[in-house]
């Protein structure tokens, strides 16, 4: 498995779960995560299809690599979900904040999954994604999706206040297949304290934001093509 260090960031290649449980109590001061959905489909046959196939239309396909842990059934997520929450708990400080992007499909069983951690479940934030979203005709539009945000235990009324609701598009030039635009990572965690902890890295939107804002960030990915894509956007955009 292979690490990297760049600037104030780390990057780890691996199992998140194995890493998490490796990591020093209260060493992070917030949990921000963007894991896998796995909610492509109702059934088995539609969960075990690729990526690629369950979230990017067909003239779309092939242009980001795959991505894995993308086929949990509910009860497999559930219990995935609570385990690795549970981890990233031990290692955020007391009173830290914790954040996890989910969908509608999934919103339910990552709430339940949040608190089964121990996470002091205290809201939610809505993406709104636009009406740039894809329509379906006779249907409400799909265009948010959210944030499952709480404490790790009580956390003192003090500080700025964040919204509640950030409005970005898709990014067009995204470098992942659900990947998110840096600008709503940066929006969010306009009320986390540093070192970020992202079990999920992906293509590095959160580092990238982290870098922006001068916080601390420890990413780790389980997908090589994604790690060496993350490696690379951070090495540039440090310079």
């Amino acid at each position: 498995m292979r690490s990297a260090i760049i600037g104030s960031a780390t990057l780890l290649e691996g199992d998140a779960l194995e890493h998490l449980r490796a990591l020093a109590p209260g060493s992070f001061g917030a949990l921000f995560s963007d894991p896998p959905y796995s909610s492509g489909g109702a059934f088995r046959s539609d969960r075990s299809q690729s990526t690629s196939s369950k979230y990017q239309t067909s003239e779309h396909r092939g242009l980001y690599p795959e991505f894995q842990g993308d086929t949990r059934d509910q009860r497999s997520y559930l219990a995935w979900s609570t385990l690795w929450m549970l981890a990233a708990r031990r290692a955020v400080r007391p009173g830290g904040l914790g954040a996890v992007f989910t969908d509608w499909r999934q919103l339910p069983v990552t709430t339940d999954a949040f608190q089964a951690a121990g996470w002091v479940w205290r809201g939610l934030v809505v993406w709104d994604k636009t009406r740039a979203g894809r329509p379906q005709l006779g249907r409400y539009r799909n265009q948010a999706e959210y944030l499952v945000w709480g404490t790790n235990g009580p956390r003192k009324l003090a500080g700025q206040v964040a919204d509640g609701v950030f409005t970005h598009c898709v990014d067009k030039r995204k470098r992942h297949i659900a990947g998110k635009p840096i600008a709503l990572m940066r929006d969010v965690m306009a009320i986390m304290d540093g070192p970020v902890l992202d079990p999920f890295m992906g293509s590095a939107p959160i580092g990238l934001a982290c870098l922006e804002l001068g916080l601390g960030y420890l990413g780790i990915e389980v997908e090589p093509a994604y790690f060496d894509i993350a490696e690379r956007r951070l090495r540039e955009a440090a310079g």
